[in-house]
C-alpha cells in the first residue's frame, strides 16, 4: 500500500478493505477512488460511475455499501470509446450498452455482504483495466450461516 497516496489509503482502511481477504481490492483496483453509495430514505441505494476519458478506468473503481439492497448505479460513458456495464445482481447480471458520451441507469440486488466485481465486457475492456468492485458491507443474517463452530476472524 505504499504507493497508494494518502487519501486512497485512508480510505481503504476507513472501509475496513485493508485486511485479510479484502485487501486485494486495494492492489489491484490502483486506479480510479473509492466512494460510498448514498442511501435515500427508503433504503434504496444510488450511486454515480463514469469512464474517464482515455483511461479506460471506472471512477470511482471501487463502491462502497453500507449493506445489502436495492442500488441504482447511473453509469456515464465520458469516453470517445463505445463500452459496456456488467454487474452482477442476485444470481444474474445485468448489462447495458454505453455509446459513446452516454449515460444509463441499471438496478441491481445485492443482498449479501461481499465482493463483487463489474466490468466492461467488451472488446478488451477487462483485459486493459476497466474493471471495478461493489463492496457490499455488514455480515450475513443468522439463518444463512453455517452451523459449526466459531471460525477464527482476519
Amino acid at each position: 500500500m505504499a504507493t497508494l497516496t494518502p487519501d486512497r489509503s485512508e480510505l481503504v482502511r476507513q472501509f475496513g478493505l485493508d485486511k485479510q481477504n479484502v485487501g486485494m481490492l486495494g492492489r489491484l483496483l490502483a486506479t480510479g477512488n473509492i466512494a460510498r453509495a448514498e442511501e435515500g430514505p427508503d433504503g434504496r441505494m444510488t450511486a454515480e460511475v463514469h469512464i474517464v476519458p482515455d483511461q479506460l478506468v471506472w471512477d470511482p473503481s471501487i463502491l462502497v455499501l453500507p449493506h445489502g439492497g436495492e442500488l441504482d448505479i447511473e453509469f456515464v460513458n465520458d469516453d470517445q470509446n463505445t463500452h459496456c456495464a456488467l454487474v452482477p445482481s442476485n444470481g444474474d447480471s445485468q448489462w447495458m450498452w454505453l455509446p459513446n458520451y452516454s449515460r444509463g441507469t441499471i438496478h441491481v440486488t445485492l443482498d449479501g455482504p461481499g465482493q463483487y466485481w463489474f466490468s466492461s465486457n467488451i472488446g478488451n475492456d477487462e483485459g486493459r483495466g476497466l474493471i471495478g468492485a461493489i463492496v457490499v458491507m455488514g455480515d450475513v443474517p443468522a439463518s444463512a450461516r453455517l452451523d459449526r463452530p466459531p471460525q477464527p476472524r482476519p
